[in-house]
């Protein structure tokens, strides 16, 4: 039988470039697993930080060692990419934030006229613009906290206009609340305020990291997630939970060990659960969702109240991450969850062509 080659995209131009590279090393050794060795032959393409594309025996090294390189000083150009590039069946993009989950690398992949894992241009760019999302989500009829759009023009302007955009916050949303740039992952630039000089500050940080800001009131919940899988007719995991001791999920608390735990299943009614499911599911399709998709809810107990939070239209994807983890758990192992996604990205690119 003849093997597919698979693509395995992974690095790329985001503060989330070692995660990335995590994934892929899960990704790339459940492809060498079980059934999986027999069907796929795995190409390794690492971008770097500063965008250039890198293949062979390069990109097998920062696989293997799990270690991103430093960028190189020897002339390239970012329009030619490695010869390795023409022989890929399927792409597998293992990218996680801006420059790789937003649809621009999805743009790309789908100018190669080559079938790619995962949601296309228009359900990665609105999954991660969170100020998008929450549009689509309303017009979709779905449960949300409040929140309001700030743009970084407002944040810097004159010193008459800004007081006033504090005003608003404080009699619209409310202590406490967040304050997020629109289109990051991975908690970056997130904050938690409790009153005005923290909110001032936290509109400032997150200017630094993007020109859209969002700030939501804050909730008392419990954080649950669901898992989708699929293309047109998607299916949701089981519900998993994040317990933390720390103020909130921030970056710290993701990416350092003992700070999270997760809870699978997580210990909730059996009605709560379906509409989670359910809830996960049409979020998923009203951004045209391909593929791989983790939908994060507030669960508030005392109202039962249920709000969606966001999309991640590739969440991590190591042993330990969540996403595989919710299919573990609902009986489907890494290696065929890779397979799934593999065959689910065939189908997709199938589908597209015949219309």
């Amino acid at each position: 039988m003849t093997k597919l080659k698979v693509g395995l995209l992974f690095g790329g131009c985001s503060g989330e470039h070692e995660v990335s590279i995590l994934s892929a090393r899960a990704i790339g050794q459940a492809l060498k697993t079980d059934s999986n060795a027999d069907k796929y032959e795995v190409l390794p393409f690492y971008i770097q930080k500063d965008g250039y594309w890198q293949a062979g025996h390069l990109a097998q090294q920062v696989l293997e060692s799990g270690t991103a390189i430093a960028p190189s000083d020897s002339p390239q150009t970012r329009w030619q990419f490695p010869s390795q590039a023409a022989a890929i069946d399927v792409w597998f993009p293992v990218l996680h934030g801006p420059n790789g989950e937003d649809g621009t690398v999805q743009g790309l992949l789908k100018l190669m006229q080559v079938p790619f894992v995962g949601s296309g241009v228009l359900a990665s760019a609105v999954g991660m613009d969170k100020l998008a999302m929450k549009t689509a989500y309303t017009q979709a009829g779905l449960l949300q906290v409040k929140y309001l759009a700030v743009t970084r023009s407002q944040i810097y302007s004159n010193p008459c206009i800004f007081p006033k955009l504090g005003d608003h916050i404080e009699s619209e949303l409310g202590y406490p609340c967040f304050v997020k740039p629109a289109n990051l992952g991975s908690s970056v630039g997130i904050s938690k305020v409790r009153n005005r000089a923290q909110l001032e500050a936290a509109l400032d940080n997150a200017a630094s990291y993007d020109r859209r800001i969002i700030v939501e009131a804050g909730v008392t919940a419990r954080e649950v997630e669901c898992a989708v899988l699929g293309n047109d007719n998607p299916k949701a995991s089981v519900i998993g939970e994040i317990t933390f001791e720390s103020d909130f999920y921030d970056y710290e608390t993701k990416y350092t060990a003992g700070q999270a735990g997760l809870e699978i299943p997580a210990q909730l009614p059996d009605a709560i659960v379906a509409q989670i499911q359910e809830m996960a599911i049409r979020a998923f399709v009203a951004i045209d969702g391909a593929g791989i998709g983790r939908v994060d809810f507030f669960y508030v107990e005392s109202t039962g109240e249920i709000f969606v939070n966001e999309i991640n239209t590739f969440p991590g994807f190591t042993a330990t991450s969540m996403y595989p983890q919710l299919w573990a758990a609902s009986g489907i192992s890494f290696s065929e969850l890779v397979d799934q996604l593999i065959q689910l990205a065939l189908e997709r690119y199938e589908s597209l062509s015949d219309s």
